[in-house]
């Protein structure tokens, strides 16, 4: 065994818990089930939480002293440091009755994550084998099609209005493809927006229709031209603009509603005058058709129809914010980056203690707090825990990054989604958000 003074060594070793201090930085070698903390590295800021370490059944724990405050050091110095290479154990036993109760409550949190995430999972594939069913069926059966399209919607819009607070939840990967994945992922958002502007029931079934189905002319177009590119010659670049046009012709047949009509017609126009078909500019544009617009565009910079040209969700936000905002309507933007929050679901970023993490979900109503899931070694993928950084005061976001710029372990363990996929989840039980004492 190797003993250290704090004092005299910045290097990382292990310190008995008998010597724990306030200021300390600590590094619990726990999974997420074997402690009540929020995330296992954290600076100690309490004798309670110094008491609730000691209370785990630990001999020891990792300590940082270049990352603890200079007064913890200093009042350390002469404690027993160990060395990484002592083989003292560190894990509480699995059978130690103190860890129990928090471990079924680690089990009920992550239990109620799952069941969340598969529920809007079902939802968004729900609604995707709802779109392939109206390609399939306008033709023939244009009314019957948009009565099952009304159904969802209200569904969807009866869920929004409901009493408590929702979030917006990236989803699993290879919910479908791009054409069907885009019509679901803009009716959610813009959903959600509309809600935050305080549209009506009415207004937001009408917006609701019309983003479900505001591509739906694109399957009589050439498959060439159904996305956008930039080396379209003019000829092709018409022919990918006329399916508005063939959308609105479509939705005339299902005989949508005329409010939905119009939003279909001007999903496409944008507030100074460069949009399509008509160049329409301010007011002369319906403020459901500037919602579905922005959320248009957004899920496009997310979503190509090339994906090596996709940028993340944060890139995606600054970029409309700094380049092209004179195009949208002020007061629908601002309350969409309020609701995407800084770093929008899918953001990969880094933490201010050198953490890489993916943010998962954002609540409307605090957007600089968002749930993320923290890669931590020694902790399996299928117990991480997602952690709300409104909880955790003391860490915060540093940085947003692509996920080329992640190590290799992180990128896997993270696993950055290629195509974003977003549904509405209800905010977690207060109940559970608490740790038993």
């Amino acid at each position: 065994m190797t003993n250290k003074s704090v004092g005299h060594d910045s290097e990382p070793g292990f310190i008995e818990v008998s010597q724990l201090r306030i200021g300390m930085f600590v590094e619990l070698e726990l999974g997420w089930m074997a402690h009540p903390f929020p995330t296992g590295s954290f600076k100690i800021s309490s004798e309670k939480q110094v008491d609730v370490i000691r209370s785990l059944g630990l001999t020891r724990v990792r300590y940082l002293p270049h990352k603890s405050d200079a007064a913890a050091v200093q009042a350390g110095h002469g404690s027993n440091i160990l060395s990484a290479d002592d083989t003292l154990s560190t894990v509480a036993a699995p059978d130690d009755p103190r860890a129990q109760p928090m471990r079924r409550h680690h089990a009920a949190l992550i239990a109620a994550q799952q069941e969340s995430l598969l529920y809007c999972d079902q939802r968004f594939g729900e609604a995707i084998r709802q779109y392939r069913h109206v390609v399939e069926t306008f033709a023939t059966k244009p009314q019957g099609a948009r009565d099952e399209c009304l159904q969802m919607v209200g569904d969807l819009v009866g869920d929004l209005l409901c009493d408590g607070e929702s979030s917006i939840r990236l989803l699993s990967e290879g919910m479908g493809d791009r054409a069907t994945m885009h019509p679901v992922n803009v009716m959610v958002l813009s959903l959600l927006l509309g809600r935050s502007l305080s549209l009506s029931e009415a207004e937001l079934l009408d917006l609701g229709m019309a983003a479900f189905l505001h591509d739906i002319g694109k399957v009589l177009l050439p498959v060439r031209v159904r996305w956008p590119e930039d080396s379209f010659s003019s000829t092709e670049y018409k022919l990918y603009q006329d399916h508005v046009a063939q959308s609105v012709g479509v939705c005339q047949r299902m005989e949508l509603a005329k409010d939905a009509l119009l939003v279909v017609a001007q999903h496409h126009e944008l507030v100074d005058g460069s949009g399509f078909p008509s160049k329409l500019k301010g007011d002369r544009i319906s403020p459901m058709a500037k919602v579905l617009a922005l959320v248009n565009r957004y899920d496009n910079l997310c979503n190509p129809g090339r994906p090596s040209a996709a940028i993340t969700p944060h890139e995606a936000l600054a970029l409309i914010f700094a380049q092209h905002k004179s195009r949208f309507d002020p007061s629908v933007l601002s309350a969409f980056i309020r609701m995407m929050g800084v770093y929008p679901p899918g953001s990969v970023v880094q933490l201010v203690d050198e953490r890489y993490a993916l943010v998962v979900s954002v609540n409307s109503s605090r957007p600089l707090k968002p749930t993320i899931i923290v890669y931590q070694r020694g902790v399996p993928k299928d117990e991480a825990l997602m952690l709300d950084l409104e909880q955790t005061p003391a860490l915060g976001i540093r940085r947003s990054l692509k996920p080329s710029a992640l190590p290799r372990d992180a990128l896997d363990y993270l696993s950055p989604r290629q195509r974003m996929c977003y549904f509405f989840e209800l905010a977690v039980d207060p109940d559970l958000a608490e740790p038993p004492p």
